[in-house]
């Protein structure tokens, strides 16, 4: 054998290696929860499930406070959130936010030691927000949460800033050449799964409030205004909500139609309140802390930090697989505000009506 022949059976061998990298070695497990032939099927890797279930671990709750005692607002200056808790239950809480947010700084994180009564520690206007935050999801947004609830570790996990955030993206700068520019995509994209579709599909429906639509209902040119830019955004956005929860497409949609409510499975409605619920929390608690925090801690357009799929579910179809944390803090709860969405049963129920899915698919 030459050196030529060598040369290229080396570069095959290389080539084949590389390609081989990208794919999952066996075993892979399939899961069906769907009529047979409809090919709703989940696939896991086990070794994927494992990293993913070691993300998910509830830590243990302290015990419980004692019945009885003073309330917070009476004893402590300067409580705005959880004055009605008990001493006992408001040290409880303290401790175990500590614990899920700032683990090494401790209550410095954002208190002033020597004046625990002061806001003059940014932190600790944002972490107020955040439990306002939180008493509105576990109050107004059960048709996604359920009773499960949500606490400061859902996101935190033992981290200052939850790992899974982001930012609008820099404005792309426009050109007129013959290659013209990327337009937002054309780049292998981490939001997207790893795919060319756009690197934001957050801004248009996390924060803006598009359509998400993939094909439209009327043939052109009878009004139809959803465009192939639009479909893209939307499979960006699919396959980051697929990749956050750990599922395939099929965990929301049936096969047999994709677009039809009526014959989705459940967990589509359940998502469907999330994106509401992730775009509201990003503009009703997020945006208005932007001029709270320092330039450091902003975006590359001056934006605050926001909230995805992932910021919570980290892999896991239901994040920490669904076990109730919050039940065991009483703290992580308010009252729920007055006109709250209908439940997810009620939009079923509407379902089968089709103006009322119109309004609902959008």
């Amino acid at each position: 054998m030459n050196f030529k022949q060598r040369s290229i059976l080396t570069w095959l061998a290389l080539s084949a290696a590389a390609l081989l990298a990208g794919c999952e070695r066996p075993p892979i497990e399939a899961v069906q929860h769907g009529f047979r032939g409809t090919g709703m099927v989940e696939v896991y890797n086990p070794r994927i499930v494992v990293k993913d279930l070691q993300k998910n671990v509830v830590p243990d709750a302290p015990a419980p406070a004692g019945p009885g005692g003073p309330a917070s607002s009476k004893v402590y200056q300067n409580v705005q959130v959880l004055g009605d808790l008990s001493v006992g239950e408001f040290t409880r809480t303290m401790a175990s936010m500590t614990a899920w947010v700032a683990p090494e700084q401790g209550c410095a994180y954002c208190h002033n030691v020597a004046n625990f009564a002061s806001d003059e520690v940014y932190t600790k206007v944002v972490a107020r927000k955040m439990l306002q935050m939180t008493h509105k999801i576990n109050a107004d947004y059960k048709t996604h949460v359920a009773e499960t609830g949500v606490t400061c570790y859902t996101c935190h996990r033992g981290n200052n800033i939850p790992e899974n955030i982001w930012f609008t993206a820099e404005p792309e700068a426009r050109s007129d050449g013959m290659l013209g520019d990327r337009a937002g995509q054309n780049t292998v994209s981490v939001a997207g799964a790893y795919s060319s579709l756009p690197e934001d599909p957050f801004t248009p429906y996390f924060l803006e409030a598009r359509d998400i639509r993939v094909q439209g209902e009327t043939a052109l040119p009878t009004g139809n205004a959803h465009s192939t830019k639009q479909t893209e955004w939307t499979y960006s956005l699919m396959n980051h909500m697929s990749t956050s929860l750990g599922v395939n497409c099929t965990y929301c949609h049936n096969t047999r139609s994709f677009g039809s409510w009526e014959t989705s499975p459940p967990q589509r409605v359940t998502a469907w309140y999330g994106i509401q619920m992730v775009r509201d929390l990003n503009n009703e608690y997020m945006k208005p802390l932007t001029e709270v925090f320092p330039a450091h801690r902003l975006g590359p357009t001056g934006d605050v930090a926001k909230s995805n799929c992932t910021t919570c579910h980290q892999g896991a179809y239901k994040p920490m697989y669904g076990k109730a944390m919050a039940k065991d803090y009483p703290a992580m709860y308010g009252a729920p505000s007055p006109g709250t969405a209908a439940s997810a049963p009620e939009l079923v129920a509407q379902d089968a009506a089709a103006p009322a899915v119109e309004v609902a698919a959008k």
